[in-house]
């Protein structure tokens, strides 16, 4: 069996990761590289285990929280960068040890932007988040596609979830309707698939909200109005503590919920929204936008007369996105502050 390298004496580490194998590239005060070896999987954290404590960096991708809560437990400082950070420090042509190489420049950039190290816990109901966010997507097309089988035997149902599972049975109870007993057959089992699912989701959904309920944090985050418990759990599994913000609009250009700018000349342009970021949790806090601006007596809230005063002169979808960025901001207070939660209060009347 062969041995594991010894590291030399290295300030920085640049780690390109992979499925078997891994490229480490070491680095001194000065930058200079003192060392490149490649390892694999089984052997990095005995490579680690017996370096010096050190700053390491890594590109996020599959793999990279757990070895980074790993090396952390270990002593090391390590850092997490987005992947188009890294490329700026690529020079000339590309392969896994120069990518390792750049991963260790950029590492030491005082303006390089992070990706905070999930914990455990954080990383679980994010994986429950994206499994019922899949599914979703698996009933979507599963019901578009009983739809048109319908229609190529003359029967068009009504769209949306509920009013497709309202009008399905009834067609399935009708004998003189022109579907085939072999297509009968197909839609009966693709419609037990569809029950099959709905039941999936409600299981996730009702593991998640039994989260947030032992989460005192997610607490305070649904006194926002527009936050339920899967914007408040999706919310914390994506920022953590939100320390790596420095304000509340930082949180928000994150979500991609700011204006694009392109502006130069000395003159400001400002565009739609970026869309950057998460777009999972974007797309909860304007759902839910979308609901305050619905349901939100705007007489007896403190947020009614700016809301009023945005829906006459905006159109509806920027109003929503407009709250959503407040949502946002607030939600950065709730999380950042102990102990602070959203308060109600009724507007002032003259």
């Amino acid at each position: 069996m062969p041995r594991t390298p010894q590291p030399r004496d290295a300030a920085v580490f640049g780690v390109d990761l992979g499925k078997n194998v891994f490229h480490v590239v070491g680095t001194d005060k000065t930058g200079a590289v003192v060392q490149r070896l490649k390892l694999r999987r089984d052997k990095v954290l005995a490579f680690f285990e017996t370096a010096a404590p050190a700053l390491i960096g890594m590109e996020a991708c599959p793999g990279s929280q757990w070895l980074a809560r790993k090396l952390q437990a270990m002593g090391h400082t390590v850092r997490i960068m987005p992947a188009q950070f890294v490329k700026p420090y690529l020079k000339t042509n590309k392969s896994d040890t120069l990518d390792a190489e750049a991963i260790a420049e950029a590492v030491t950039r005082p303006s390089m932007r992070f990706v905070p190290v999930k914990s455990v816990d954080q990383v679980d109901i994010q994986a429950l988040h994206r499994i019922r966010d899949q599914m979703i997507g698996k009933r979507t097309a599963l019901i578009n596609q009983m739809r048109a089988f319908c229609l190529e035997f003359g029967i068009a149902l009504r769209q949306g979830v509920n009013f497709f599972k309202a009008d399905f049975p009834r067609v399935m109870a009708d004998e003189d309707n022109d579907l085939s007993p072999s297509m009968r057959r197909l839609l009966s089992d693709l419609f037990e698939d569809l029950q099959r699912l709905e039941l999936r989701i409600r299981t996730v959904t009702s593991e998640i909200e039994a989260l947030v309920a032992r989460d005192d944090v997610a607490r305070r985050l649904m006194t926002i109005p527009g936050i339920g418990p899967l914007g408040a759990s999706a919310l914390l599994a994506a920022v953590g503590d939100g320390r790596q913000f420095r304000r509340a609009r930082d949180l928000a250009a994150w979500l991609g919920l700011t204006p694009r700018e392109y502006s130069t000349g000395g003159k400001q342009k400002l565009l739609g929204i970026s869309k950057r970021g998460n777009t999972y949790v974007r797309r909860l806090l304007i759902h839910g936008a979308r609901a305050c601006l619905i349901h939100l007596d705007k007489s007896r809230h403190r947020l009614g007369d700016w809301l009023v005063g945005l829906q006459g002169r905006m159109h509806p979808n920027k109003v929503a996105v407009a709250l959503a960025n407040k949502m946002a901001r607030m939600a950065w207070v709730i999380i950042t502050k102990p102990g602070a939660l959203y308060e109600r209060q009724d507007p002032a009347f003259s």
